[in-house]
């Protein structure tokens, strides 16, 4: 019996060891599928268990497991969505969108406190450092601190100056100057349009620009200086419209086949002051009358340029708002990165051979900051009587004013839709002028093709084009005569009277054409009789208003006297 319990209590204790050791190997996180498979081998299911493994095992599954697991959890719940998703990537929806290429964004935007005199922003307070007592690291995750001056940079050439200079001076004397200074002189030429000589020249001893600033400006040859400000043109990606023609939308809006009838925009002369124009292109055949490369450059036509052109003079497939017009086509702008941009000198370049060689319309569809060039160049180019017109921007509501539309001598385009809605993207102030089609616009593109596409840009296309119809029913008719004939026969539009959307309304061609009496030279817009704003004087001492009185009507009574068979049906 003493045998019988000795072997008895082995037998226990072996038990309870192995229960111990078990136990202690599941704490220790042992393979314990080993120890289940010795004992309940039949139970086990792993392909019914895999797909539910809880997140909380998921390190401790092999890495390759793991993996799988969360992209699985991330994609689709089901293995016949992921072509379609992956498609959708690949291929565009549209076969007309891959043409064009979209300008970016360079300027940024902010609210009043954050402006100066002139509307531009200011460089806000950098979270990061500069004694703010924060560390840089901490802040830099906002991007409120640091996304305001990064923009503001890209407002001109880093290391580059644009200089009026003596106009005495010969080549050699110029390179001598710059050299004085640790610069090099890119390019320097006498401008006529403004009677002076201008430089552009580069830092490139690597000092610092404030300093060489400095020191350049105190130089007795040199008689202005400026950051060499870069320009941007004005389009921006949209989404196909869902049905009807966007070609005709927009026809029908600026009511262009009624003013055909009487004028088509012959024998005036438009520049286009953009990127490369494909002068093949069967919409432009035979309506380029002069080239100039202000950029020197050897590329090709560019998407921008060949659409601007297409709106003001397309005559195949496409029907521009001028189509008999004549192109000064004027390369700008230039890049090879999918965008296209210019700068201060290359635009005054640009100005100047427009107002020498005859034109009539200068068309700006870009934008960038007040420039002291170029606002002298674009008074002096008002002052010889040209017509000029510009995209109001792309850069939203909270943008300041944009430059050259904000310039009072220019006539300030903003965009609408087909529904009659303001572009979203488009700028918005008391200096707009006039509003047009911008956005889904069908257009010509490079090598014989057409891109659909979206921007103030197009906006002010069309309505360069329906100034050179007023041009061809009276040549007489002076530039303040025809924005008034633009503003008094525009169609209003949002809330009743002039606004900072719309500015007087969407424009309309053929009651602008109605307004201007081909036998006499002094244009119905142009009467004394003509109202103006009662609000004018308090409005022309607010930041970026227009000197000029806008030839606008105070109420939407006033607006009713346009007789009314020369005006669409009331909406």
């Amino acid at each position: 019996m003493t045998g019988k319990s000795e072997s008895r209590v082995r037998a226990g204790a072996y038990a309870s060891s192995v229960g111990a050791a078990l136990l202690i190997a599941a704490c220790l996180g042992v393979e314990v599928a080993q120890a289940q498979a010795i004992m309940r081998t039949p139970t086990i299911s792993v392909p019914t268990r895999t797909p539910t493994i809880s997140p909380s095992i998921a390190p401790r599954i092999a890495p390759t497991i793991s993996a799988r697991a969360v992209s699985v959890d991330r994609g689709p719940r089901t293995m016949a969505t992921i072509p379609h998703t992956t498609t959708s990537r690949l291929r565009p929806t549209t076969t007309v969108l891959p043409y064009a290429r979209y300008s970016p964004n360079l300027y940024p935007a902010c609210t009043a406190p954050y402006r100066d005199a002139d509307g531009e922003c200011l460089a806000q307070p950098n979270a990061g450092g500069g004694g703010s007592g924060k560390p840089a690291k901490k802040s830099a995750g906002k991007g409120r601190g640091n996304a305001t001056p990064a923009a503001a940079n890209l407002r001109s050439f880093a290391n580059e100056f644009v200089a009026e200079i003596d106009g005495t001076l010969s080549p050699d004397d110029a390179d001598a100057l710059a050299r004085r200074h640790g610069l090099t002189r890119i390019s320097s030429e006498s401008f006529p349009l403004i009677g002076a000589t201008f430089g552009l020249f580069r830092v490139t001893d690597g000092r610092p620009y404030e300093a060489v600033r400095r020191e350049f400006a105190a130089d007795g040859s040199v008689r202005s200086l400026q950051p060499n400000f870069r320009y941007v043109l004005q389009d921006q990606k949209s989404t196909p419209p869902s049905e009807g023609d966007p070609a005709q939308y927009a026809l029908t809006k600026l009511r262009l086949p009624q003013a055909h009838t009487l004028a088509h925009g012959a024998n005036v002369t438009v520049a286009v002051i953009d990127s490369g124009i494909d002068t093949k292109h069967p919409e432009l055949a035979n309506s380029v009358a002069d080239n100039f490369d202000a950029l020197g450059s050897a590329e090709g036509p560019h998407v921008h340029g060949t659409g601007i052109a297409g709106a003001i003079v397309a005559h195949d497939r496409l029907m521009g708002s001028a189509p008999q017009a004549r192109i000064i086509a004027i390369r700008a702008f230039g890049g090879s990165n999918g965008g296209a941009e210019s700068s201060s000198y290359i635009i005054l370049r640009s100005l100047n051979y427009a107002a020498e060689h005859g034109a009539q319309i200068v068309n700006m569809s870009f934008a960038g900051p007040k420039d002291a060039v170029i606002e002298r160049a674009i008074a002096a180019t008002a002052a010889r009587g040209l017509v000029l017109i510009a995209a109001a921007g792309n850069a939203g509501a909270k943008s300041p004013p944009l430059y050259p539309a904000a310039n009072p001598n220019v006539i300030a385009v903003s965009a609408t839709d087909q529904q009659d809605r303001l572009f979203t993207a488009s700028n918005r102030g008391n200096y707009i002028a006039v509003s047009a089609p911008g956005v889904d616009i069908f257009l010509p593109a490079p090598d014989g093709k057409y891109q659909m596409t979206s921007g103030t840009s197009f906006s002010a296309a069309y309505v360069s084009g329906v100034a050179a119809l007023l041009l061809e029913r009276n040549y007489t008719l002076k530039p303040e005569a025809l924005r008034m004939t633009l503003a008094k026969t525009a169609r209003d539009l949002g809330s009743p009277g002039r606004d900072e959307l719309f500015g007087d309304g969407q424009t309309d061609a053929f009651a602008a054409v109605m307004a201007v009496p081909a036998d006499s030279a002094t244009p119905v817009a142009a009467a004394s009789g003509t109202t103006k704003r009662e609000d004018a004087g308090k409005r022309r001492d607010e930041p970026g208003t227009r000197a000029i009185e806008q030839p606008s009507l105070s109420s939407a009574d006033d607006k009713s006297t346009i007789s009314q068979a020369d005006r669409p049906a009331t909406r």
